[in-house]
């Protein structure tokens, strides 16, 4: 029994020190961007113009809130998904072009910053476009992925 005491210790000492190196743990998430975000805000407007609302829904928080232009704010992603129904209208387009973008020294918050046009029809049928500008900002979730938590635009003369 005392010779197999050592043999049970050397064996332990083994396999507490090689199985971490067998069984490496995952690697890390790739450090956030402002390039990375601004690369979102394409995926983001191209779901938008695939699936309407449901796509711009697809990436906003659910505690996330929407500070539109000269009415109160939206609070939780639920009410905001009310007032998008716009979107779903063939005739609507929503584009944005991001300008900017900066991320959090933590890596978990960041925001962009650009323009939007959004095309529509009059109550005539005629093509009518309005120009505005746009602050959103962006928070790392548990699962990994990135979504909107504040969003607010307003608008903005034609540009010349």
């Amino acid at each position: 029994m005392k010779s197999f005491l050592p043999m049970l210790v050397a064996a332990l000492l083994v396999t507490t020190i090689a199985l971490p190196i067998a069984n490496p743990t995952l690697s890390a998430a790739p450090k956030a961007t402002a390039a990375m975000l601004k690369e979102l805000e394409a995926e983001f407007m191209k779901a938008t113009a695939d699936k309407g609302s449901q796509g711009y829904m697809s990436y906003y928080a659910d505690d996330s809130v929407e500070v539109p232009n000269g009415v109160p704010l939206i609070q939780g992603k639920a009410e905001i998904a009310k007032g998008m129904g716009f979107l779903d209208d063939k005739n609507n387009r929503l584009l944005w072009t991001p300008v900017g973008a900066d991320i959090s020294a933590s890596g978990d918050l960041g925001y962009t910053y650009g323009t939007f046009e959004f095309h529509a029809k009059d109550k005539d049928g005629k093509p009518v476009v309005q120009y505005g500008k746009y602050t959103s900002i962006w928070k790392q979730q548990k699962d990994g992925s990135w979504k909107v938590v504040l969003d607010m635009g307003n608008a903005s003369p034609e540009p010349k």
